[in-house]
């Protein structure tokens, strides 16, 4: 028995020695590069649904793996779902990989950058002046910034505008009893190009479940590219800024202002402690 134990696990120790002796500098780096691509693939996933379901298909993919060596059938049957799964998995991952291609291919070229320093400020002002207004009043407002990535689609779904940003305005707009205060208002540069759009809502679980229908398309129009979303709370006046699918509430102007000349930076990060 001792001799068949023996023997079982020589053969797997003596082809990892082998693999080892044959491990150069070049394979160091070839292991090296693809973990960076593996690494680089779960960070734009990172803060979605996603990831626990591509957690889940990687221990299937890998059970299935292992026991398709020692298994004829299951390793015919693993050999002929490769191809289905290919197509499956840009299915499951459509939102997902589509944001990721619209980061890796943004060219941040829509406004120019002077462009966006030029008129930036002034946009902020009469953002958060309205923001502090609407928030005094209770009355509820969700403002869509839009970044390097255009929201023609959405635009199409309410009113156009074509006007100025002034704090007054977007009072107007939101006002209880209009017929566009229950969409979103979406800028561009330092113009309202639309009123009254209706954004997809994020399928996600928020950390409160007392946040509404404003909140849930905030977070939804941002999960799917580089946009900003302000969102001011009906029920309790609470400001809250979205962005990347992830949401920062109970903001004050200051804290506001802050996120918004961030987010008009070129090449910005997102400030930290926005946490869905």
């Amino acid at each position: 028995m001792l001799q068949g134990l023996e023997s079982f696990f020589r053969q797997p120790l003596g082809e990892l020695v082998g693999v080892l002796q044959q491990f150069t500098f070049s394979s160091l780096v070839d292991v090296l590069l693809v973990a960076l691509i593996f690494y680089g693939f779960l960070r734009l996933f990172q803060g979605t649904q996603a990831v626990a379901l591509l957690r889940g298909i990687l221990l299937v993919v890998l059970g299935l793996g292992l026991a398709a060596t020692r298994f004829t059938a299951l390793g015919w049957l693993v050999r002929n779902s490769l191809p289905m799964l290919l197509v499956a998995i840009p299915v499951i991952f459509q939102p997902e990989l589509r944001r990721a291609l619209e980061r890796l291919g943004r060219t941040a070229q829509m406004l120019g950058r002077a462009g966006r320093e030029n008129v930036a400020e002034r946009v902020i002002y009469e953002v958060v002046l309205a923001a502090e207004d609407l928030a005094h009043e209770r009355t509820g407002a969700l403002i869509v910034l839009e970044g390097d990535t255009g929201l023609e689609e959405h635009i199409e779904s309410g009113e156009r505008v074509s006007a100025t940003v002034s704090a007054r305005l977007l009072a107007t707009i939101f006002y209880p009893g209009t017929p566009l205060h229950d969409g979103a208002v979406i800028i561009r540069g330092d113009q309202i190009v639309a009123a009254g759009c209706v954004l997809p809502l994020t399928v996600r679980s928020l950390s409160d479940s007392s946040l509404g229908t404003r909140h849930r398309a905030a977070v939804g129009i941002t999960e799917q590219n580089d946009a900003l979303a302000v969102v001011v709370s009906e029920e309790t006046g609470i400001i809250s800024v979205a962005r990347s699918g992830r949401i920062a509430r109970h903001l004050d102007s200051q804290q506001l202002r802050r996120i918004l000349r961030a987010f008009y930076r070129p090449r910005r990060l997102f400030p930290n402690g926005l946490n869905s």
